[in-house]
């Protein structure tokens, strides 16, 4: 019969654990690589059928269910969207009180530049702008970026202008009604803000020149 010594068994011991250890480091998921938020060609993934989606904002949290058979092309991009991590520190920049709420312009004048021209073709509208639809802002046909507004009330009169909402607020819609509107239509036409100062200044000169917006915190889908 063989005796192993207290060194021998140590060792052993040692050893395995070594070999465990590597075994789990080389069995564990890598790190995904860094997302480059000024290249949205990085950022073209096909989005579930459907997906949850949870905002933290400055006046609570609210949750969008996205329905890709809605907007194929405007679920996909907001899937990536909130993928990359991009709704982090955004205003609510547009806010009228009864008809909608607007956001999606990068607080950095770099991440906004970059968007600026990724546009999207259009979908066909297949769901109304109700109250809590979500739907991207456009500038005229096949502009769609990253602009994006939820419906306060029922605004029937947006779809026949080719506004096509690809999800609605499922919960937190009390929220939504909370962000605050003061500031109104954006200027020239109101006193709220700019957009060409927005993206060319970012949430510096929001945050100086209309101190009260509330912002998107962050941004996830849910499981």
């Amino acid at each position: 019969m063989k005796i192993f010594s207290l060194s021998c068994v140590i060792g052993l011991t040692l050893g395995l654990t070594g070999v465990l250890a590597q075994e789990k480091a080389a069995d564990a998921p890598k790190a995904e690589a860094t997302i480059d938020l000024t290249d949205p060609a990085q950022l073209t993934a096909k989005a579930p059928a459907t997906f949850k989606v949870r905002f933290e904002t400055t006046k609570g949290g609210f949750t969008v269910e996205a329905t890709r058979a809605l907007a194929p092309n405007g679920a996909d991009r907001f899937y990536n969207l909130v993928r990359a991590g991009y709704f982090k520190d955004l205003a609510f920049f547009r806010v009228i009180p009864g008809f909608m709420c607007q956001f999606g312009i990068h607080g950095d004048p770099k991440v906004a530049a970059a968007w600026r021209t990724a546009q999207i073709p259009d979908d066909p509208v297949r769901a109304s702008n109700t109250r809590g639809a979500i739907t991207f802002a456009t500038a005229g046909p096949n502009t769609r970026t990253t602009q994006l507004f939820i419906n306060f009330g029922d605004n029937a009169n947006l779809d026949g202008m080719g506004f096509s909402p690809f999800g609605k607020v499922i919960s937190g819609m009390d929220v939504v009604d909370k962000i605050n509107g003061e500031y109104g239509e954006g200027a020239p036409r109101g006193r709220g803000p700019d957009q060409q100062r927005v993206q060319r200044e970012g949430n510096a000169y929001l945050k100086k020149d209309f101190p009260k917006l509330d912002y998107i915190q962050s941004v996830s889908i849910l499981p």
